[in-house]
């Protein structure tokens, strides 16, 4: 790998793994907090990245994206261990536990972003590389937040609707947690592959997570003085 290659690498792939890390260790600290101890047990109430890495979620699928020249760039860490039985609520729990991971994304695109004001300060190769880091955590943590909420399990958001969803609406959609991951490989690859041989346009998750990631990217910019 040549050198402009190796930073340029560098700038993404730190960003992706403190945003996976940061965002399962939040799932399983609010599942402690509000009774299922089980992530905390098992050494995922972490902040050490190796604690969390998966193979193909945290450094594959980010590398196949960019090297692809994908519009946009995402990963994802090991689903953190949680017994919803084991909480206080278990429906209204399992929500909060859910959105810990998302939430936290934002509060890393919020502070990356911040970060940006301490650039001043740096010496200037420090700062060009500190600049290009923070600038994709920012993008990272944005989509990896909207991403996460699409309402599919076993992603966030569909861990979200089946808690808030009526019940006979709610257990079809629980249901699907075992396709979920070939869904999605369908919508990320498959589909958008069988649009550019038919010359139609069908990167419909892509749509679904640019425009949401481009408001709430703006929206960041915006509450921390960048708009």
């Amino acid at each position: 790998m040549n050198p402009g290659a190796l930073y340029t690498a560098s700038t993404w792939v730190i960003p992706v793994i403190f945003a996976v890390t940061f965002h399962e260790a939040a799932h399983g600290f609010i599942a402690c907090r509000l009774g299922d101890d089980t992530a905390w047990r098992a050494g995922r109430v972490s902040f050490n990245p190796l604690k969390h890495i998966d193979p193909f979620g945290t450094i594959v699928l980010p590398a196949i994206l960019l090297l692809s020249r994908s519009p946009f760039l995402f990963g994802y860490a090991k689903p953190v261990p949680v017994n919803f039985g084991r909480l206080q609520r278990p429906r209204r729990d399992m929500v909060w536990v859910a959105l810990a991971g998302p939430g936290t994304n934002v509060l890393l695109a919020i502070l990356s972003s911040l970060l940006f004001y301490a650039l001043a300060f740096l010496p200037q190769t420090a700062a060009l590389w500190l600049g290009h880091n923070l600038a994709h955590s920012v993008a990272i943590n944005v989509v990896l937040c909207v991403f996460n909420m699409l309402p599919l399990p076993p992603l966030d958001g569909g861990r979200v609707a089946v808690g808030l969803l009526p019940r006979a609406l709610a257990l079809p959609l629980a249901r699907l947690e075992r396709y979920g991951i070939l869904i999605l490989l369908f919508f990320l690859f498959v589909l958008p592959f069988i649009g550019e041989k038919t010359g139609l346009r069908l990167n419909l998750l892509g749509w679904l997570i640019g425009v949401p990631a481009d408001a709430l990217y703006r929206l960041v910019l915006t509450i921390t003085g960048h708009g």
